[in-house]
């Protein structure tokens, strides 16, 4: 078998709730000038009687495959071979869902020891009489003796004229002049001492942290055991100084995990920049153990890098890619789907004809042995996505109880699918919401003959080399099958009960769908369904037919598109600024100044890595929101330009406008 060149197998593995799916292309050593050669390897996410880590264990098959050379499962794998592995991940999801990450302690002003235990007051299940409130993800509050607070107040009419007036350099120029000026000097002769905040606005600075006090303070924290903090002081999104200051006493310490809310999201709003914070501190160091784990199990140059290195990238939950300085827990709470959603969404769209793409995903699991009371529909969830020439994206979300602050794609996901479990209780058909994972019980798919089991990969049982077994299926459901005729006092065939099981995790997967077309004011049968997931398949035309869609998209990779997505990614490199300025001509000047900033510093990040030129493509935001009022929405002022293109005018105020029109049906005006 010819040799396969150095740097030149591309690897991309989707480590699933129930299936590890791994896609890899490398160039074809009898026709090195043709198409690449493609290899689809697919094996359970969990299987500890067999190897430890699913990701490195479908690598070492790639490079078995590819190599022609047999590879122990205990050697450490050579990367010469490969010229990068992308991976997207589920560690620090189900971390976040099972309650399993790092002890970790909260730094916080103070004064707001309870802020975070307190929220924002959301009450969803208003009429819920026990109402369970999601408990803090930290152990431990540290009350810092620090405070700042901003000059004047937004609400004042007047409050450009009142404000504190700076130079150039940031120096007070005129104090502030709007209600409760005492008519004293305010500011101009440092006293009390007000600097310029990134936002613009003017800090005063009440009590500044005490170093000595702080270091016995985080020394207790550290004999008690606790290596991550998560620091959370007021105002610190325009004035991060007090937290660099803590973060730098911590770190000399010891604390080997330290999360700055000012530096993960600089925004305004100190609750869900604070648990944004803290899911980091509670996450993050789960997922670089997990990570480390991982690297174990390859040769060193994989980890360190360097120019001739293979590159190791991750899936963000917005849909980038991110080198390991780079990814975070945070950034990781939706990197499993978001693989699927940049898969179907090159692969769908149409730019000629531009019809709006409702990608699904449901994911599959099939029997391995038979478990009590449980039965499958046939993957863990379904995971719904629009898509319409650009990704949607949402800035706060809610995960299993924790309301975060992060750039995500906008994925609606229900706990029905292909391994969801099908119960029977209070003479009603449930699908969902709990799962069957990687150790699923009988098929309602298999039992309907949409599975068979001769084209199935034979990865079951303790020598992971057994095919689906029909039969425990069938034992399984018609236990079931007996249960509702006694309740009904009916005579139902087994095809009839286990239809009806299908029946309901299909209006089920609907739900979401509709949610994201007809609840934002877009048709759905105007859409395209693109199917994919293991399960996806089995599900679409019945679903399309509730829907009234038209027409399915279904990918030859439909059942791994999530590991194909990842091919399909690009780097991304995401800044920005807090900014408290009233949106005019005379200000629109100054935001596209800061705004140039910005694209420097992101394009200089880019060159770093390699890309530069027409392979790079800006997209600029403002945060706007109207005057008086609490919500904000992302507005793009152009559509996405590449470095060497004509800078298009950028319009804002049209642009959030429109964004807000379509939101809430009216203008603030």
């Amino acid at each position: 078998m010819p040799d396969v060149p150095n740097r030149s197998i591309r690897i991309c593995a989707d480590r699933g709730g129930t299936f590890c799916d791994v896609h890899a292309s490398y160039p074809d050593p009898e026709n090195p000038d043709g198409e690449r050669k493609e290899l689809v390897v697919k094996l359970l996410s969990q299987d500890p009687e067999n190897y430890k880590d699913a990701p490195t264990e479908g690598i070492r098959r790639v490079l078995e495959i590819v190599t022609g050379q047999k590879i122990p499962r205990e050697n450490r794998l050579n990367t010469d071979k490969i010229d990068y592995i992308r991976l997207s991940t589920t560690v620090a999801t189900n971390a976040l869902l099972e309650r399993k990450g790092q002890k970790h302690a909260l730094v916080i002003t103070k004064g707001f020891k309870d802020l975070l235990l307190i929220g924002n007051q959301t009450r969803p299940k208003i009429f819920d009489l026990n109402i369970r409130r999601a408990a803090p993800l930290y152990s431990a509050v540290l009350e810092v003796e620090e405070r700042v607070t901003l000059v004047g107040y937004t609400s004042d009419p007047q409050a450009a004229e009142h404000a504190v007036q700076f130079d150039d350099d940031g120096k007070v120029t005129r104090g502030y002049r709007g209600p409760q000026w005492d008519q004293t000097v305010h500011g101009e002769t440092g006293e009390p001492e007000i600097v310029r905040g990134l936002s613009g606005e003017a800090v005063q600075i009440l009590r500044r942290p005490d170093e000595e006090a702080l270091k016995a303070d985080l020394g207790k924290l550290r004999d008690e055991g606790y290596t991550s903090i998560a620091v959370v002081l007021a105002h610190s999104y325009t004035f991060p100084d007090h937290e660099l200051f803590i973060g730098k006493v911590a770190k000399s310490l010891g604390f080997t995990h330290i999360s700055l809310s000012s530096q993960l999201l600089p925004m305004i709003k100190m609750v869900p920049r604070g648990v944004s914070s803290t899911a980091d501190a509670y996450l993050t160091p789960i997922l670089y153990e997990y990570l480390d784990g991982f690297f174990a199990g390859f040769d060193e140059q994989l980890r360190t890098g360097g120019v001739d290195a293979p590159r190791v990238e991750f899936m963000a939950s917005d849909g980038g890619l991110l080198d390991l300085d780079n990814f975070s827990g945070l950034k990781s709470i939706l990197s499993g789907p978001a693989g699927g959603v940049v898969g179907y969404a090159l692969t769908s769209w149409d730019g000629k004809e531009k019809h709006p793409i409702i990608g699904q995903a449901a994911t599959f699991s099939v029997l391995e042995k038979e478990k009590r009371g449980r039965l499958d529909v046939g993957g863990t969830s379904t995971d719904v996505s629009r898509y319409d020439g650009r990704y949607e994206t949402v800035y706060e979300t809610t995960t299993a109880g924790v309301t975060i602050q992060s750039p995500q794609l906008d994925i609606n996901t229900v706990a029905a699918g292909g391994g969801s479990c099908l119960t029977f209780r209070n003479d009603l058909f449930l699908a969902g919401p709990e799962s069957a994972g990687a150790e699923p019980g009988p098929d309602a798919n298999l039992m309907l003959g949409r599975l068979i089991p001769d084209y199935f990969p034979k990865i079951f049982g303790k020598t992971a080399d057994q095919p689906l077994d029909v039969e425990a299926s069938k034992a399984g459901f018609e236990k079931v099958a007996r249960e509702i005729n006694e309740a009904f006092k009916s005579n139902l065939s087994l095809d009839e009960v286990v239809y009806g099981f299908i029946k309901v995790a299909n209006e089920t997967m609907a739900r979401p769908i509709r949610t994201l077309t007809e609840a934002r004011g877009f048709e759905t049968s105007k859409h395209i369904l693109a199917s994919f997931g293991g399960a996806g398949g089995q599900h679409a035309c019945e679903i399309a037919k509730q829907l009234n869609i038209k027409k399915i998209l279904i990918h030859r990779y439909s059942s791994i598109l999530s590991a194909y997505g990842l091919a399909l990614a690009d780097r991304a490199v995401e800044q920005q600024e807090p900014s408290a300025e009233i949106f005019s001509e005379s200000s629109s000047s100054r935001l596209l100044g800061r705004l140039n900033n910005l694209t420097n510093s992101v394009k200089a990040a880019l060159e770093k890595q390699g890309f530069s030129g027409r392979r790079v493509v800006f997209e600029r935001y403002l945060n706007m929101r109207w005057e008086g009022t609490d919500t904000a929405l992302m507005a793009l002022g152009s559509s996405p330009r590449g470095d060497e293109d004509d800078v298009p005018k950028e319009d804002f105020e049209d642009a959030f406008k429109k964004a807000y029109k379509h939101e809430f049906g009216f203008l603030l005006e």
